[in-house]
């Protein structure tokens, strides 16, 4: 079968198709109730909302994982509108201008998120709850409707159709767009990579507001005709049930959700379901393993956005540690902030330690054609992005002489200490080792004379409690760890606070620094013994009057 040039083109697919194709707790429909259910949504949503010069009318989406969030967007597709995932943990001012931002026209929402919208200013915006008897009876009247029957405009594949919000941890969140080719694309290049067929089933539990279930799960799975299993929100102790209830062969995750699942209570079972394959980012190499060999599933990291603009493809050569090589068709470079030349290829010791990161850690840039396809009304953000012609990801890399590339944290997460730059990724990666550390961020606090300083939040394994001695221990055994990288305060919490899509909460953690509740331990010279930290010396470091920089 040829591959489909618009979304539209794969939800119509799916007419006539008589096999389970959507399913929850719930919920079962075939792959036709999906097309036909899409089909009537469309027909409404012409209704309610008359199309807009130039351009594509804007639904904004705020549900958990229902079926009606597949039914929604393949609704858009059919129609020609474009979607903006809403994002249920923000708050206030912050929720509306995501809304407002994003000028929808219509909001589809439940019972449960509407105290959210409680007292917001949304001008001219109708909103659809989705589990009232209200909402049966308007979608009633278009039971009949049939995939293509109702559109706003033409449907191409430039037609714009996600709007998914990056994660606005360092300012407010930027729109990233999504055009129905763009996505179809995308969903035709994973089933090709990880050979998705007619019978996988795609558990879908990272939120659906975020572009890695909509691109990396939902769309390859439209593009095979394979199955989608929803969870309203993930949740570590329904995952394995999940997986053997729906018989699900395929899942993706973001951030700490890997963690999560190692965190359960091991069982005799762990190996005892249909998975074969888990994509996404920021498991880490260590957790990776363990559960490759704790469920039997191999985990494949990737690299990609919300906007498109590099991939990196793991191959069966690609080094531990490393993401890959370039995709094709990308010009991947690793360029170095100061110089805005090419860095120097990563060397490394018979232990794998990185011997020069100051010359080889650099931006990774796409200087080929670039897929990005901009931000809505953010001309500033967009242009930061195409300096120069290229495309900026924001995010640190090293490439060794092969062309693998590794990833070593976002641009943001740099630090200088005794005027060496290393990257926050580096380090969590030989943190996580730790056999007590269920989590692990490392991000900068000032030092008192110039640059700054390690500290690492450490979430430990439930029965596990922190011993200085120990982790000091642990930290001289490890070859790779730098002289500069073991970290100078350590702060232990129950949790790592987290986004809404399981990424770590850096910012939260750099702007709180020792101004925490939580135990936070400290050496008061580099390699000498960890110990509490006081109220009276937390008081002294945050003094602004110069303490002088211990000695090295």
């Amino acid at each position: 079968m040829r591959s489909a040039d618009t979304v539209a083109e794969l939800v119509r697919r799916q007419w006539g198709d008589h096999r389970t194709g959507l399913r929850d707790e719930h919920h079962t429909l075939t792959h036709h109730q999906v097309a036909s259910g899409a089909a009537a949504r469309a027909a409404l949503l012409v209704d309610l909302m008359p199309p807009v010069p130039g351009g594509e009318p804007h639904l904004g989406i705020l549900l958990d994982n229902t079926p009606e969030y597949p039914l929604w967007l393949s609704a858009a597709a059919l129609a020609g509108a474009a979607v903006a995932g809403i994002n249920p943990t923000r708050r206030g001012a912050e929720l509306a201008r995501d809304i407002l931002h994003t000028e929808c026209r219509v909001l589809v929402t439940q019972r449960a998120h509407l105290p959210l919208l409680d007292g917001l200013a949304l001008p001219g915006l109708r909103i659809l709850v989705t589990d009232t008897e209200a909402y049966r009876e308007l979608l009633a009247p278009y039971g009949d409707a049939r995939p293509g029957d109702a559109r706003l405009g033409p449907v191409r594949p430039d037609s714009r159709f996600l709007l998914s919000f990056t994660s606005g941890s360092t300012g407010a969140p930027k729109a990233a767009l999504c055009s129905q080719g763009r996505l179809a694309a995308a969903g035709a290049s994973l089933v090709a990579r990880f050979s998705v067929g007619r019978d996988d089933v795609h558990y879908v539990c990272m939120p659906m507001f975020h572009g890695n279930a909509v691109i990396a799960d939902w769309a390859p799975a439209l593009a095979a005709g394979a199955g989608v299993a929803l969870r309203a929100r993930f949740s570590a102790s329904r995952f394995l049930p999940d997986v053997r209830r729906f018989g699900a062969t395929y899942f993706t995750y973001v951030g700490r959700a890997v963690q999560y699942l190692l965190a359960t209570p091991p069982g005799p079972d762990d190996r005892a379901h249909p998975l074969r394959l888990g994509f996404g980012t920021e498991a880490g190499a260590a957790d990776a393993a363990r559960f490759r060999e704790r469920f039997g599933v191999p985990l494949v990291e990737g690299y990609g956005s919300s906007e498109g603009g590099a991939a990196i493809q793991r191959t069966p050569d690609t080094p531990t540690g490393a993401i890959g090589r370039a995709a094709p068709g990308d010009d991947l470079a690793v360029i170095a902030a100061d110089t805005g030349e090419e860095c120097a290829p990563a060397r490394f010791s018979p232990t794998g330690r990185l011997l020069n990161a100051a010359e080889a850690v650099g931006e990774l840039v796409n200087r080929g054609r670039s897929p990005f396809e901009g931000y809505w009304r953010n001309p500033e953000a967009e242009a930061a992005r195409l300096r120069g012609g290229w495309y900026w990801t924001g995010d640190l890399f090293y490439r060794d002489a092969d062309g693998f590339l590794y990833f070593a944290g976002r641009t943001d997460d740099r630090l200088r200490v005794d005027s060496e730059n290393l990257a926050a990724a580096m380090i969590e990666h030989i943190l996580a080792r730790w056999d007590r550390a269920a989590g692990v961020a490392v991000y900068a606090v000032p030092d008192p004379v110039t640059g700054d300083q390690v500290m690492a939040a450490l979430a430990l394994r439930e029965g596990a409690v922190f011993d200085p001695e120990a982790f000091a221990d642990f930290l001289a055994a490890q070859p790779d760890l730098g002289t500069k990288m073991p970290p100078r305060f350590v702060r232990v919490m129950r949790e790592l606070p987290l986004t809404a899509t399981n990424k770590i909460h850096r910012v939260a953690l750099r702007r709180a620094g020792l101004r925490c509740e939580d135990p936070v331990w400290w050496r008061p010279v580099p390699g000498c013994a960890y110990e509490p930290l006081t109220p009276g010396t937390r008081a002294m470091l945050l003094d602004p009057a110069p303490l002088g920089r211990p000695p090295s």
